[in-house]
């Protein structure tokens, strides 16, 4: 080979190696700019989200009258044992930010349920029978308890009211919130069969439990708890999801039956929970409503002030009731029934804590259906006058932050005023169709650990 032609091969190859390179460090520079602007895009996504939300709440806000922002707002103070919390004493040793140990939190749960100590009973005065008991079933979501809590303080009537709010999880700042709530009688009861104090042990989650989707078959070969008692699905308990039913089984009972201040009581107590909004004339309602069942409709026996509808015409609906057999995925918001309806339903128990379904709506439609001489019938606004804001939880999966439906329920009302407060209440008779008669419940509830422990609560309530 000539030396001009391994000169001009040299060349050549050092042109290519320069060329490589100067490909490759322009890709280099090409990732380094898109990865920037993926970057710079998400902040920017982020930064967006961020206003929106900056925005949301300073429309909520907007429409959250000024002596009520104070229940938007937490504390800074510290609580001591539920005996001194009527009297607003507090002490410099258990903060907010302190972890309590789970023996703590059971001795705080029992003393409070102990006590049952009513705060403003001073103020407005013992509970009557022509008053309202209101029960609030409470887990951990803070910001949409808050606006609950606006929302009843905005009630004609509501001084006349007695607050209970039922726990499954114990907290210093819902506590607080709470025991500052200054327009009606207020009282705390604790469901002392939780997973927060049950971490490690029936009813929360034990070791030798057997695994949700885990066979029969394996299950018996492992010999783990309740081996042969799945559910009607073959699958085995989680006990995120039983606790629900086992609080309100365990509410109704505490309440009806396990309360001093409720012993004698006969009227009516209305059901809500912690994501419940409700109307300004809700009480209102439910006078029109427990008259129109005295004169129209005595076999009425649950008034229901919630609706999953679409779309709401207030203007159309506002003074319109319907009278059909209760459905539990149409009629369990907002609930309201007296002491008579209970005993039929706490006569039932068997049927409520051993009907394989982890939702207390399905199993009370298992009674309905199931035990009782006659199916629940209920009397439902067309226009409701409670609304479900909550966004996250058992059932949804959305952001626990988002309050887009917050927005719409306190807008619609706004725009609504003119239209609550009817005077009287227009009746309709609705045929139901017999789908509403479920063939088997939706599961989750197989072990018979559950159904005792649900059993017990009757006798427990105290």
């Amino acid at each position: 080979m000539s030396k001009i032609n391994v000169i001009c091969r040299r060349n050549l190859l050092y042109r290519f190696h320069n060329g490589l390179l100067v490909i490759l460090l322009m890709s280099f520079w090409l990732m380094f700019h898109i990865l920037s602007f993926n970057t710079f895009n998400k902040q920017a996504q982020r930064d967006a989200v961020d206003e929106n939300v900056n925005l949301s709440n300073a429309i909520i806000l907007s429409m959250v009258p000024q002596a009520y922002h104070k229940y938007l707002v937490s504390k800074i103070k510290n609580t001591t044992s539920p005996s001194r919390a009527a009297t607003n004493v507090s002490s410099s040793k258990t903060p907010f930010q302190q972890v309590l140990s789970i023996n703590e939190i059971q001795r705080r749960i029992d003393e409070y349920n102990k006590l049952q100590t009513v705060l403003n009973e001073d103020i407005f005065g013992p509970l009557q029978n022509d008053s309202l008991v209101i029960v609030i079933q409470v887990h951990n979501r803070l910001m949409y308890l808050r606006h609950t809590i606006i929302s009843l303080a905005q009630a004609e009537g509501i001084e006349n009211a007695l607050l209970v709010f039922s726990h499954d999880y114990y907290d210093e700042e819902i506590n607080s919130i709470i025991q500052s709530i200054d327009f009606c009688k207020v009282m705390q009861i604790f469901y002392p069969y939780s997973i927060q104090t049950h971490p490690n042990e029936f009813p929360g989650e034990s070791k030798n439990d057997c695994p949700r989707n885990i066979n029969i078959k394996e299950a018996v070969e492992r010999k783990c708890t309740n081996a042969l008692h799945p559910d009607l699905y073959g699958h085995y308990r989680e006990a995120k999801f039983t606790q629900t039913k086992h609080h309100w089984w365990w509410k109704a009972n505490r309440v009806f039956n396990g309360l001093n201040i409720t012993k004698n009581y006969t009227g009516l107590v209305v059901f809500f929970e912690e994501d419940h909004y409700v109307a300004q004339d809700f009480i209102h309602m439910l006078h029109l409503m427990e008259h129109a069942r005295q004169s129209a409709c005595p076999n009425c026996k649950i008034l229901s002030l919630g609706s999953y509808l679409k779309s709401v015409d207030f203007a159309a609906d506002s003074k319109k009731a319907e009278i059909m057999q209760w459905s539990s995925s149409k009629h369990n918001m907002g609930m309201a029934f007296n002491r008579s309806v209970w005993k039929e339903l706490k006569s039932c128990a068997k049927t409520f804590c051993t009907y394989d379904d982890y939702n207390w709506d399905w199993s009370l439609l298992a009674v309905s259906s199931k035990c009782l001489s006659k199916e629940l019938t209920a009397m439902v606004l067309r226009a409701p006058r409670v609304f479900h804001i909550g966004e996250c939880g058992v059932h949804h999966k959305n952001s626990c932050k988002s309050t887009q439906t917050l927005r719409r329920v306190q807008k619609l009302l706004v725009t609504s005023t003119a239209y609550l407060y009817p005077q009287d209440l227009y009746l309709t008779y609705t045929v139901t169709k017999k789908y509403l008669k479920k063939a088997k419940g939706n599961g989750g509830w197989g072990d018979i650990r559950d159904h005792n422990l649900c059993l017990k609560m009757v006798d427990r309530s105290r």
